[in-house]
């Protein structure tokens, strides 16, 4: 190895320790909202005291003057302990998750979920098997722990049984469950989680406003095809040459999962057939109830499709409910009613992190509310924007870049756009951008960079099951080996969706606005 290159490795190995140690100084997201919810409330008190204010932009609103109010006096600790308990159980994205897993939940236990994902990868052609791998990584993302869970050790298992390197084939299932995590065909249990996030963000702005879970789906599809493309010309192209010849002396003794690689049975393709129709007659009740004029899904004065947007959270959960009986009952694993709560039941008690988590970053963004902190805050970086004349699309470039590297220190995706969306969202709005194209952004940001954070919930599984196959395999070398699928997915990504929305002029998701008026 040349002088050139070993200084090279030395400057990106720095980085990456760099990286890391930051990473590390971070407290856990539950901490750090509990801290932010503090901070806020000093913060409050301090802008109160001297008096910070700006002008209303909205229409009617010439001349009255927005306030720091201050937290920091008897008003101020009446409104905090008096709305502890309803800033919880009011937050938007805490009921639709919960909602939303409960369905998921009985298609997990049933094995649904994994079967489909055997059933994607194992029977693919072998020269597009890379291909259906990181297809499968994306879609498995509806419910993304059973990507990690399954998907990714399968990826390493295939590729080695195909005499491939096996930590290309984890690296390409990795790229599309967490790489691709804002890329879907279906609606996952993420979409009503950030929708709900992004729509207390812009009722800063515009009280009124409701941002449903389907706000980027149209978006969200044509993601799907284009992570599936990059991911795989990523793996074939750059990752596998880049990691050579596997030598399994580095491997652990135990180095197949025999489980994870038998194909399907007869009884779970039969499943599979029977959730498929029971799939089909989900979506032909969808259609009877909401395509027509008069279905009762429509609004029955303007004929909209609003109804059926506000019960996609409800159709998420009677989806995978219907399809996970269908399948557990072929299968023999969902016998009775008992087996139904028992899967709603370890569905929400995964939950249970993220549920406390809530709890700190529901009195964050009311604090910040209350503090009229996140409205002064977008209007000061709105008139900044302005200012210097960065009011165009290309706002969003520098938006995109800033999620993606607050993405490397904070990892959830739900914790993040907690902290960012009620600064970002009313900012971009008084611009003239809508909630739905900036969390389409966002989303960008987020899911480029989840495969080279340490701090991503699942980081530290991934590299355990990389260990096996080579004894060495460090945190670095796992971010080196993510990092070109972060380079490629942000570069595609990010024109994909100049392409897209600012080009062809089309919509992120159904009935989604690109731009805001506050006329």
């Amino acid at each position: 190895m040349s002088q050139t290159n070993i200084a090279r490795r030395g400057v990106f190995t720095r980085f990456l320790d760099t990286v890391e140690w930051l990473g590390n100084l971070l407290p856990h997201p539950v901490t750090l909202f509990a801290i932010l919810a503090t901070l806020m409330i000093f913060l409050s008190g301090f802008f109160g005291a001297i008096g910070l204010s700006v002008a209303d932009p909205r229409p009617g609103n010439e001349g009255v003057m927005i306030e720091a109010v201050s937290l920091m006096n008897a008003e101020g600790l009446r409104m905090i302990l008096g709305n502890l308990v309803s800033n919880f159980v009011n937050f938007a994205p805490l009921g639709v998750v919960l909602v939303a897993m409960l369905g998921v939940g009985v298609a997990e236990k049933s094995g649904l979920l994994s079967a489909m994902v055997r059933g994607i990868v194992l029977n693919a052609p072998k020269h597009v098997v890379t291909v259906a791998i990181v297809f499968a990584g994306v879609i498995s993302n509806t419910a993304s722990e059973m990507g990690y869970v399954v998907l990714v050790p399968l990826g390493g298992a295939i590729f080695l049984a195909l005499g491939r390197h096996p930590l290309a084939g984890m690296a390409a299932a990795f790229a599309g469950v967490s790489g691709g995590y804002s890329a879907n065909l279906l609606i996952g249990t993420v979409d009503p989680l950030l929708s709900g996030i992004t729509q207390e963000a812009a009722q800063l702005v515009d009280p009124n406003y409701a941002v449903y879970a389907t706000a980027n789906w149209y978006f969200m599809i044509v993601s799907t095809f284009l992570i599936t493309i990059v991911g795989s010309l990523v793996t074939i192209y750059v990752v596998e040459p880049k990691l050579g010849e596997y030598d399994p002396s580095h491997a652990d003794s135990s180095i197949l999962d025999d489980r994870a690689m038998e194909p399907l049975t007869n009884e779970e393709k039969r499943g599979l057939v029977r959730a498929g129709l029971a799939a089909i007659g989900v979506f032909a009740l969808i259609a009877f109830l909401a395509v027509p004029e008069t279905g009762v899904l429509r609004d029955p004065i303007t004929g909209s499709a609003r109804p059926f947007f506000r019960s996609i959270v409800a159709w998420i959960f009677i989806f995978f409910l219907v399809t996970g009986f269908a399948y557990g009952r072929t299968v023999g694993t969902v016998r009775n009613d008992r087996d139904i709560i028992d899967g709603m039941a370890s569905a929400i008690a995964t939950l249970s992190l993220y549920v406390t988590l809530v709890f700190f970053a529901a009195q964050f963004v009311s604090f910040f509310g209350w503090s009229n902190l996140g409205f002064i805050t977008a209007v000061l970086g709105a008139d900044f924007l302005q200012d210097i004349g960065l009011t165009g699309p290309f706002v969003f470039v520098f938006f995109i870049l800033i999620c993606a590297g607050i993405n490397l220190m904070l990892g959830s995706a739900s914790a993040q756009w907690a902290v960012t969306a009620p600064i970002f969202v009313p900012m971009l709005m008084l611009i003239g951008y809508a909630p739905e194209l900036i969390q389409a952004a966002y989303r960008i940001g987020d899911s480029s960079t989840n495969i080279i954070t340490p701090m991503m919930s699942y980081f530290g599984l991934i590299l355990a099951w990389a260990t096996r196959y080579n004894k060495n395999f460090g945190i670095g070398t796992l971010i080196a080996t993510m990092l070109p699928y972060s380079m490629f997915f942000l570069l595609f990504w990010m024109g994909l969706f100049f392409i897209w929305v600012f080009v062809f002029g089309l919509p992120v998701g159904p009935g989604a606005p690109t731009y805001y008026s506050m006329g």
